[in-house]
């Protein structure tokens, strides 16, 4: 049995920044999330790929001790993305993208994650999120990541989700799209209302905001030396996140500041390589180390 369900997607994605450029490399929402919430507890990936996904990808993912059971595998081809990063690694631009057998995903779960206490609902369709929430049980903590195509397009479908939502993660141009205001202390109080416990507004290389009940926290982001491509980073900050609440046992506020925290450690790594050239050679040392980094950039 699995500790954390994630559900999102799983692609062959071709990227170029100004530290280099690689085509057809893993990746992929799910992908990403899992592979860090895989560092504190057992991950197991709700998705769908086509028939030329490359084998080697998957025992990868096996390899890693994700657990591979709820990819789909379809006739068609698997879901890509293409894009490109200038110097300013806050913005991605998109080329192309091709949703082939992601068009018509129907999820659906193995038994054997139903019974799981933590689900993140990965950067999808809304529609689709509340069918991977309905399979589940009983979860203790639902999360669960959005975009602005959904904020524009469907944003009813949406709106039911978050109210599903324990907690919500949204960049800062979201959350002032969402509720049209330039202000995010504004936007997060508002969805705090709608019913979450927590929210989350993510602020590229400036950090995070995490809103609850009456209070509001504040995380850096990692300065890093090394920053090659940000691609997953924010799937990877929420994995990250959702793992570690899963390995405690416990969703206090409290413990949520250290969840994001290793959440952004996680995410920092991330961004020093493509795709998971970086987060498949790291140890939960390493993760702990830059926790401890963490704590000395704020301690004053």
């Amino acid at each position: 049995m699995v500790d954390v369900v994630i559900s999102g997607t799983v692609a062959l994605d071709s990227i170029k920044t100004p530290f280099g450029e690689v085509k057809e490399v893993l990746g992929g929402s799910a992908v990403y999330s899992s592979v860090a919430a895989n560092e504190f507890a057992r991950a197991g990936i709700v998705s769908v790929i086509g028939k030329d996904f490359p084998k080697k990808y998957l025992n990868l993912l096996n390899t890693m001790g994700i657990d591979t059971q709820g990819i789909d595998v379809k006739k068609g081809d698997t879901f890509r993305w293409a894009g490109y990063y200038e110097y300013d690694m806050n913005q991605a631009h998109t080329l192309d993208t091709k949703l082939n057998v992601l068009s018509a995903f129907d999820p659906k779960l193995p038994d054997s994650y139903r019974q799981a206490d933590y689900l993140f609902l990965g950067n999808t369709d809304p529609e689709v999120q509340m069918k991977v929430y309905r399979q589940m049980k009983k979860p203790r903590l639902v999360m669960m990541d959005t975009m602005n195509f959904w904020i524009e397009n469907k944003k009813e479908a949406l709106t039911k989700m978050i109210e599903k939502s324990d907690v919500i993660v949204v960049n800062d141009a979201e959350a002032r799209q969402y509720f049209e205001t330039p202000n995010l202390v504004q936007a997060g109080h508002s969805f705090l209302n709608m019913g979450p416990k927590a929210v989350i507004v993510k602020k590229g290389e400036h950090g995070a905001l995490m809103f609850t009940d009456g209070a509001c926290f504040s995380a850096p982001a990692f300065p890093l030396e090394k920053l090659v491509d940000p691609t997953g980073a924010g799937d990877s900050f929420a994995g990250g996140f959702i793992g570690w609440l899963a390995r405690t046992g416990d969703i206090s506020p409290r413990n949520m500041r250290k969840a994001i925290i290793f959440g952004s450690a996680i995410a920092s790594f991330n961004a020093e390589d493509f795709s998971l050239n970086k987060l498949k050679s790291i140890t939960r040392d390493d993760i702990f180390n830059r926790y401890m980094m963490f704590q000395d950039i704020v301690s004053f």
